[in-house]
């Protein structure tokens, strides 16, 4: 029952992190090193709800371990911070392997034809059920906080795009009034994210973000958090809308 949810949520969010879980995120994650203390005593909570609610499997024989659980959760909790949220609820099974995989992919060419194959990849989120990350590429992403690149919060942002119904780059926005001005924001600056790559143009946004909605929003996100102070110059509007739906002020962190 909810109920009974929101008291145990409520009670793991009281419990400390233990000493060990600590010494990760010290050494894992050191964007959480930003945090006022009253923003790592949240994500503290956050952490420990995630780590009772979702399910880790290591695939390609890796061995989950307190470390994986918990640099993968910290980044994941980053993104609810400050925001109502019931923990990705769609989300049950987070799947890892050692480092990239590769995946079976079809693809249009057009006329009716379609043309399969296999991609290698980085991470994936799936609208029911799991997210699937290389645990390679979540050091990497976590190790350096200013390069944009970041395939938890990437994938993780797919998840809360996900909650909305199928991913298109709209999530659920905390006030019906705010549509307007995300789908007008977001809208422009994916178009001008599209003609930058065509041209070939340099911007602090990830190319790879030109490629539908739903991945410029997480590549939008992974910037947001990774590229504050750039995005905030560059893109104004754009980092005002994130703001006001993830609720924190990352250029402003020192």
């Amino acid at each position: 029952m909810f109920w009974l949810k929101r008291r145990r949520r409520r009670r793991l969010k009281m419990t400390a992190l233990p000493a060990s879980t600590l010494e990760i995120i010290e050494r894992n994650v050191p964007y959480a090193r930003l945090l006022s203390k009253e923003d790592f005593d949240e994500l503290g909570g956050h952490i420990q709800v995630f780590l009772a609610e979702k399910e880790f499997e290591g695939c390609g024989g890796l061995q989950i371990t307190d470390e994986i659980r918990t640099t993968i959760a910290a980044q994941a909790c980053l993104l609810l911070l400050h925001r109502p949220t019931d923990y990705y609820p769609m989300l049950r099974t987070i799947l890892v392997y050692p480092s990239a995989y590769v995946a079976p992919m079809t693809e249009s060419v057009g006329h009716g034809v379609v043309r399969e194959g296999v991609s290698v990849r980085l991470g994936e989120s799936w609208q029911h059920g799991s997210v699937i990350l290389s645990w390679d590429d979540v050091l990497h992403g976590a190790a350096d906080i200013n390069d944009g690149h970041n395939v938890v919060l990437h994938e993780f942002a797919h998840q809360l795009d996900q909650e909305a119904g199928s991913a298109e780059g709209a999530p659920i926005l905390p006030k019906r009034s705010m549509y307007v001005a995300w789908a007008r924001v977001l809208s422009a600056e994916y178009a001008r994210l599209q003609k930058d790559a065509k041209l070939g143009r340099g911007t602090i946004l990830d190319k790879y973000g030109a490629v539908n909605p739903a991945e410029f929003f997480a590549v939008a996100t992974e910037c947001f958090f990774e590229k504050a102070p750039q995005l905030k110059e560059k893109h104004p509007e754009l980092y005002k809308e994130l703001r006001l739906f993830y609720r924190q002020d990352p250029a402003s962190y020192s």
